[in-house]
């Protein structure tokens, strides 16, 4: 059965919506945590409506937060659990953004993911396994699951934009180079900015570098 994912919004900056960015969080965190990430972008991208929407499950490591699945080496769920969990918030969040695009009236070509750490996991299985693409990916310090399937089960390929902290202590920066390989290998178009000495967080230059990717890619 399908969940509906509360989410918060911030409205565009001229008032009229032309495009949508939805910011995937990451696990134990929620839409709120990346929601603020729209005030230094809305000034450059003000027909964008912002959205943020919170993973369907709580957290199992910290009961204040979300997650979009389990994360065995974490919460000691099995594989099983986590790729079910997947499996059920990718239909929840395709459910999410066909939604929102039916409110607005805008096509697939018109709206962004910028996903963090799970969330860019979320964003980088679902966006090519949509029957339209979406104007672009932005995946930060995530990785790809399952990139062995990737080629044959994506139906669009939509461009994708890959940050990673090169000091990451949650998800090995190694991963970056492992996306972008299987991604490349795939036929996507796939960039790649590295945030030195960086961990596992958003640093000023990489915000930047996802604004010039959304601006290029929205318009």
């Amino acid at each position: 059965m399908m969940r509906q994912l509360d989410y918060g919004a911030r409205p565009p900056a001229s008032g009229r919506v032309g495009q949508i960015v939805v910011f995937l969080h990451g696990y134990g965190a929620d839409g709120a945590d990346l929601l603020g990430l729209a005030d230094p972008m809305a000034p450059h991208l003000p027909d964008t409506l912002f959205l943020a929407p919170d993973a369907p499950q709580p957290c199992v490591a910290n009961p204040f937060g979300r997650q979009w699945f389990p994360i065995p080496w974490i919460d000691g769920s099995s594989e099983v659990e986590a790729a079910e969990g997947l499996a059920r918030a990718a239909t929840d969040l395709d459910a999410f953004l066909d939604a929102r695009l039916a409110e607005t009236g805008l096509s697939p070509d018109r709206l962004a993911l910028v996903g963090f750490s799970q969330g860019a996991m979320v964003a980088l299985q679902v966006a090519p396994r949509r029957p339209a693409a979406v104007a672009g990916v932005v995946a930060i310090s995530g990785r790809l699951l399952d990139p062995a399937r990737l080629a044959a089960e994506a139906l669009v390929r939509p461009p994708v934009l890959l940050i990673h902290g090169d000091r990451d202590e949650v998800v090995p920066f190694a991963d970056l180079d492992l996306a972008g390989r299987a991604l490349a290998g795939a036929g996507f178009e796939v960039y790649a900015h590295v945030m030195r000495g960086t961990g596992h967080g958003i640093a000023p230059d990489g915000l930047g570098a996802a604004l010039a990717f959304l601006r290029d890619r929205l318009g």
